[in-house]
């Protein structure tokens, strides 16, 4: 039996919902072609800089490392252009070229914090020639008298911009940190997202105790932090409008059928590609292709949000009846 694996996400129609999230692996145009070669249904660009593009276009580069020894402690505040894969002229080259090697959707990515001109850079990014655009807002509020309604004001208000400036569909990249998940998709949506992207992982910085010193860390993720993307996916599956995509934690095709059950309409992959190689998503999709045959599903739309929200036959499993039952049957 053939299981029809087509997806449509942001409009587009993929062949399935397996597509190669924002990585370092889309910075050779080999891999790119070998991404492609190895059934990668999309591919997200890695994401471009808010400070990338203000240095370029503002000359601010220039500007803060004529100053940034003034004081001992600003010496490594500022990232310098070197510590960027692409600049932001290149990465408009790098999609034009992209493009012109394969013939899978390319989607273009920004991230940014703050509602300046950078977002003007989506129209470049359109420009030259992406099918869409994730937005990865990163938002790490600091400050006590900022309110939740301000920050998801200000992020709506980005999202909002950008959609105004472009066609091409945009989908959000958020963090699970929101007071309200589905208040905040809701503001997504009518700020004129497509499709929101569950979640931005942040690299948290450890603490070196013998030379007191700030370290920043990459660790790759794990089957473990699918959890937290199962449970919002479900929440959120048939209440908008809007996409989902799963980006965080799948890494075996068992991670990409439970995401999908949930409600994922795409699965990003990154960690388990860079890992262990682009085959990894051929296995994936084999072994996912087999896992519906053998459970006798005809399309991938017939699994897609059957495990969700508003259609397990257990919804209290997500909701605070499980967190209680868990907690108060834990045996030493």
């Amino acid at each position: 039996m053939s299981i029809d694996l087509k997806t449509t996400y942001l409009g587009l129609p993929l062949k399935h919902p397996l597509i190669m999230g924002a990585s370092p692996l889309v910075d050779q145009l080999s891999t790119v072609r070998e991404l492609e070669e190895v059934g990668a249904a999309a591919i997200v660009m890695h994401s471009l800089f808010e400070e990338q593009i203000i240095a370029g276009v503002e000359g601010a580069e220039a500007h803060i490392h004529s100053h940034e020894d003034a004081f001992g402690e600003a010496t490594s505040y500022f990232t310098s252009s070197a510590d960027y894969a692409l600049g932001a002229d290149i990465y408009l080259d790098r999609i034009a070229e992209i493009k012109e090697a394969v013939s899978i959707p390319v989607i273009g990515s920004l991230n940014g914090r703050t509602p300046s001109g950078w977002t003007d850079f989506a129209a470049d990014i359109e420009s030259a020639g992406a099918d869409a655009l994730e937005l990865n807002l990163y938002f790490q509020p600091s400050e006590s008298e900022t309110s939740p309604d301000e920050l998801e004001a200000e992020a709506a208000g980005i999202v909002e911009s950008v959609c105004n400036k472009i066609s091409i569909p945009v989908a959000v990249k958020i963090s699970p940190f929101f007071t309200s998940v589905p208040h905040f998709v809701r503001r997504l949506e009518k700020a004129g997202a497509k499709a929101v992207v569950l979640f931005n992982r942040f690299y948290q910085p450890d603490i070196d105790i013998e030379n007191l010193e700030t370290c920043p860390t990459l660790r790759l993720s794990n089957s473990d932090e699918l959890l937290l993307r199962l449970r919002w996916l479900a929440i959120l599956r048939d209440r908008f409008s809007l996409n989902l995509s799963c980006s965080g934690g799948v890494h075996t095709a068992e991670d990409a059928i439970k995401a999908i059950m949930a409600g994922a309409d795409t699965v990003q992959l990154v960690s388990t590609i860079l890992r262990n190689g682009p085959l990894r998503l051929t296995t994936m999709l084999r072994e996912m292709t087999r896992w519906l045959e053998e459970y006798e599903y005809k399309t991938i739309d017939d699994a897609r949000g059957s495990m969700s929200y508003r259609k397990t036959p257990n919804p209290e499993a997500i909701e605070r009846a499980n967190y209680l039952k868990i907690l108060q049957s834990w045996k030493p």
